[in-house]
């Protein structure tokens, strides 16, 4: 599949020629890692971390968009990892994944060479599920430092050499980066032929053509300028990635955006393009042969939010916001027998946010000031710790729950904030 890049570079996101010369320059981070995360994955990389660009603190002028960017998406993060506490802290932060480059072929004595001994260390800190190497090559050599300099070392005897600290390797042909002239497929050949783990290849990629070749070798494809330039497009692309060769249908499972299941459909390219186009979940009506945009009748349509395939490119999950019932009996999801939604933290959130907007008579929650719900937190706090019976636990709880749910809701926070810092708080 497809990883959308964004560096950034001087507190922009830019796109460079063979790592040196600016092509072009925009600020808008935010809006570009909310379309790009509809269709997979991201990589951002930060250019003056990896040119050494920095702060005597560490950090650089992109710091705070990059990390604001890690809670927005699957992410993915490069640019002057040097060390496991700085991989630590970017996992933490939210990144996915981390891309060490240069520090994978420094020794400590600051010469070329495989660095096992750090690579052995972060990948027993952080899990090897979490690391990329950066195989970046110039004419089949190792470059490093951001790309300023030839570490001597063979791209194939390199990468074969890193591969057991990693789940991942990210190749990019520094000669072509930026230039949109093709990739030099015998080179990313005899990678993919050498190594046995994930291959992302990067670097000259200018044609959807391009991405399904290097697809069906077994590679994905980290793209910049082509699509910043819109040679290419994201939603051409993950047509091209899918496995049409087993049928011209294949499944989609929609989901809400707390995790429900809530139903299967097939599609065909053209549904699926029109789903890119409308924003709204188009399916291939097989009893009646024509396309089908779920709720177009009732009503009840499901916006999406993202699109992911499986391991096998032959199935689609599509995360939604659902507008009413899914099921055509009136069922919130058409797996379940009753019509109601799984009563989840997001679903009472919504709850929440709609006896404010729409509050009824006699509605409690929309009594509720900022100092009120702040008392009776402390209030139902103190009742949870003084409960005696599982019974009386679970009442307590209930009431916390509800009562953090109200201040959430006047704060603008939302159980995917929550869940979030939880998650990062995890990976430290």
């Amino acid at each position: 599949m497809v990883i959308a890049s964004i560096d950034l570079k001087g507190g922009k996101v830019v796109q460079l020629r063979q790592g040196k010369d600016l092509v072009l320059e925009r600020d808008d981070p935010d809006s570009l890692v909310k379309e790009f995360d509809k269709y997979g994955e991201v990589a951002v990389i930060d250019l003056d971390a990896a040119l050494r660009n920095t702060n005597p603190d560490g950090t650089t002028v992109n710091t705070g968009i990059l990390q604001r960017l890690l809670r927005k998406g699957n992410i993915r993060v490069g640019g002057g990892i040097r060390d496991a506490k700085r991989a630590k802290e970017l996992l933490s932060l939210g990144a996915e994944k981390v891309i060490i480059g240069s520090a994978a072929f420094t020794l400590p004595d600051g010469s070329a060479g495989i660095n096992a001994a750090f690579l052995s260390a972060l990948s027993d800190t952080v899990g090897k599920e979490h690391l990329i190497i950066s195989v970046d090559s110039r004419d089949g050599k190792i470059a490093v430092k951001g790309w300023t300099e030839s570490a001597g070392l063979d791209l194939i005897g390199a990468a074969k050499a890193v591969e057991p600290y990693c789940s991942e390797l990210l190749y990019t042909c520094v000669e072509r980066e930026g230039t949109m002239t093709g990739i030099n497929l015998e080179q990313v050949k005899a990678l993919r032929s050498a190594v046995s783990c994930r291959v992302v290849v990067a670097g000259g990629v200018s044609t959807v053509t391009e991405v399904t070749e290097l697809e069906r070798l077994g590679c994905d494809v980290q793209l910049g300028m082509a699509l910043y330039t819109e040679k290419v497009s994201l939603k051409d692309c993950f047509l091209s990635c899918l496995d049409w060769e087993k049928g011209p249908l294949l499944p989609v499972i929609a989901q809400s955006d707390d995790g429900e299941v809530l139903m299967q459909g097939y599609a065909n390219k053209e549904a699926l393009e029109k789903t890119f186009a409308t924003g709204l979940l188009t399916f291939w009506s097989r009893s009646r042969s024509t396309l089908w945009t779920k709720g177009e009748t009732s009503g009840n349509t499901l916006d999406v939010v993202k699109l992911r395939v499986d391991c096998d490119r032959d199935a689609v999950l599509a995360t939604v916001k659902p507008h009413g019932p899914t099921c055509h009996t009136g069922a919130w999801s058409c797996f379940k027998t009753v019509g109601d939604r799984a009563y989840t933290l997001p679903f009472l959130s919504s709850i929440i946010a709609d006896r404010f907007a729409n509050p009824k008579p006699g509605s409690y929650t929309a009594t509720l000031t900022p100092e009120r719900v702040r008392e009776k937190i402390l209030e139902e706090a103190e009742e949870l710790t003084e409960a005696e019976s599982k019974d009386d636990v679970v009442w307590e709880c209930a009431d916390l729950i509800y009562f953090v749910n109200v201040l959430m809701h006047r704060e603008g926070v939302s159980w995917t904030d929550v869940l979030g810092e939880l998650d990062r708080r995890h990976k430290k």
